[in-house]
Parts: structure tokens; sequence; C-alpha cells
């Protein structure tokens, strides 16, 4: 065969696609509504010569779904093929199907994507950030996420919780109604004064009008970021609402291709960007994004929200390479899916340093290894 590579120990010989769940010990509420439970797909790339790379699909809902994807539509165009070919390979799957370039497609694509580049750090001995280059950083600032969108108790608690464990950035829940979301705002400021970071995400719940009044009371308050007040496609709106508020604009947590936000990326509407790789078509597509925010000046936040342990670990990779990169998501409510999926856990709470940063990994590819029965203890029947 022309452009075969004979002798190539990273020949594909088999991909599974592992549906989990799992049920969270605190429910999460957000403006979306509560999740009691999440859902992923874990991905294994089998290689001829024994190396196995492990990736993640986001897919809250119908991880069985997905897995069917990957095993029905994405594995027979991989199956012989190099995994040191990972641009070739992401465009073989993503010409799967015709048409806009997005959806559940792209997160199939993710999780495949990120254990390729698993077994490309496995096979040269190296952490999947030195293959992206570097920034020399052996930790990386993070934010505490997320303050739920719940009781003015539990929020005192939780925001009691974050401080106590060392974070001088915080992020907070945000939704309807505008007032009750306004006092919120004022009401975290209280509990953690002037000299913390504050955040605040919205699931994109309101229209630019709403959002441009929830805007002011964040700029009165002091705010550091604003994310996802919109919808993603609201382009026209986030726009207005970059021209009336001295606040950063966050957003990109909802796209899954560099092009879907490259034009506010471009023309600065946008503050921090913030892809997730299980989402946003793995390492390959999260890398141009984060490249093209830094070539146009914008800071890059990897999203890691509710994600699997395998999903974080990528995560903290991407950060500790990437120019721009301004702080790390780090979860702070119990996600089994993310503390006993992998070993270690990487990007977590656990690891945080007294001084409220998280260390970089240094063992080759992600890192992390599937824990001893995580697969048959989480999978979906």
């Amino acid at each position: 065969m022309a452009g075969e590579i004979t002798g190539d120990p990273l020949l594909i010989s088999e991909i599974r696609a592992h549906p989990l769940r799992a049920r969270l010990p605190t429910v999460q509420v957000t403006s979306q509504g509560d999740w009691p439970a999440l859902e992923i797909v874990v991905v294994e790339v089998v290689t001829q010569s024994g190396l196995v790379g492990i990736g993640e699909v986001l897919g809250r809902r119908g991880a069985l779904g997905y897995a069917a994807f990957i095993r029905d539509a994405l594995t027979p165009k991989l199956i012989g093929r190099s995994a040191h070919d990972r641009r070739a390979l992401w465009s073989a799957m993503r010409n799967t199907l015709t048409g806009r370039l997005g959806g559940m497609l792209v997160e199939c694509i993710a999780g495949v994507d990120i254990a390729l580049w698993d077994l490309a750090g496995q096979a040269v001995g190296q952490p999947i950030w030195r293959l992206l280059g570097g920034m020399g950083r052996s930790a990386l600032d993070a934010y505490a996420s997320s303050i739920n969108w719940a009781d003015d108790a539990r929020v005192e608690a939780e925001v009691a919780s974050a401080l106590q464990r060392g974070f001088r950035q915080i992020k907070v829940k945000i939704g309807r109604p505008l007032p009750r979301a306004i006092a919120r705002v004022k009401q975290v400021r209280r509990l953690v004064g002037p000299d913390v970071l504050l955040g605040v995400d919205c699931n994109w719940i309101y229209d630019a009008d709403d959002a441009l009044l929830l805007g002011r009371a964040l700029c009165d308050e002091g705010y550091w970021f604003y994310e996802e007040p919109l919808p993603p496609d609201d382009h026209a709106g986030y726009r207005r609402l970059a021209r009336h508020l001295p606040i950063r604009l966050a957003a990109g947590e909802s796209d899954f291709t560099a092009g879907d936000s490259a034009d506010l990326v471009r023309d600065h509407v946008l503050g921090l960007i913030q892809p997730d790789v299980a989402r946003s078509g793995g390492i390959t597509e999260a890398w141009r994004i984060a490249e093209h925010a830094a070539i146009c000046g914008v800071n890059y936040a990897p999203h890691v929200g509710w994600s699997g342990g395998i999903c974080s670990a990528a995560s903290v990779h991407l950060a500790a390479a990437a120019e721009s990169f301004l702080t790390f998501e780090c979860m702070v409510f119990d996600n089994p899916l993310r503390q006993a999926l992998t070993l270690p856990v990487e990007g977590d709470v656990a690891g945080l340093r007294p001084d409220g940063t998280l260390p970089v990994p240094t063992a080759p590819g992600l890192g992390v290894k599937l824990a001893p029965d995580a697969l048959e203890r989480f999978r979906i029947a």
C-alpha cells in the first residue's frame, strides 16, 4: 500500500468505547436545572505493539449512543492506520459525516484524539504538554468551580470551603430570576472580601438585555470574568455586551471547533476562551483554539466542568503548554468519574497546593491510567 509505514509500533489494532455513568454524592445545580448523575464515554485505542491510549468523550446524556457511533462509524476508518498520523486520522473521522462540523461527531472524535495523543507521549516517553512545545510551567493558577445556583446557606458553606482550601479565585453559578442573580453577585462579594478574584457562569440563560443589566452589577462588584451569559451562537449579543461592559467576557465551552468562536476571539469580543477538550475535537482541535487565542492576544482557560478524570488530565497538559493560559478550572465537588476513574487524579482539588496552584504532571502521555475495575464499576448496562 502506498505510503504504508512498516514496523510502526503504533498501528491501531482495536478501539474500545465504554459508556459510563455515575451518580453524584451532591446534586449540582445550574441555571439549566439539576444534575444528579453524569455520563461520559471512555475510549481505549489499542496498538499492535500493546500500547494503549485512553481518551474521553463529553457526552453527558446518551453515552450508549456515543459509544455505538464510535464503534460503528469511526473505528472502521482507523484500524490498521498509524496513531502517529493524528491530523490525518482527525480528518478521516471528520469526513464520516457531511455538512456542518459539530455536535456528537466532534465529541466522539475528541475521545479518540485524546487517546492518540496519549499514545504519542507514551511512545517517546514524554508528557503531552512537552509534545505541544511547553512553556516551562511547573504549576498552574486555578479557580474553584463552581459555587452552585442554590440557597444562600449552601452558597455560604461552599464559598467558605473554597477559601479554606486555599483558593483565591472562585466561580459562581448564576441563573434566573435576575434580581436574585444580582443579589447573589453581591452576597458572594461580601463573603470573600475585595481581594479574591470572582467570575460567574450563567450557562447561557439570559437574553442580551438582561445580560447587560447583570453585567453592570458584576462591574460594580469588581468581578473578574462573565461566562456564557448568552447562547453560544448569539455573536451579535456578545458584541453588544463587549461594547457596553468593562468586564472580561468568557465563552467557548459549547464550541466544537476553532471556527465557532474565531471571529469573537479575533475581534477581542471575548477576553477568555474556554474550550472543553472532550467536546472540542480533542487535543488536536483544542490546541488550534488555544493557538489562535495566543495569536490574537486573548487569554485561554480550559473548561473541565463535570467531565471525568481523563478530560481533567488532558486539560492540564493543554494549560501547561498554552502561551496565553490564564487559569485552570478546578472542580470542587465530588465526582466519581473524576476522582475514581484514573490513577493518579490530575487537575483535582485534592492536588491543590497551599498557594492555590496545581502541579504539572511529568509522566509520559497523559500521565494517568485507568483505575482497576473503574470501567466495570461505572459501566452503563
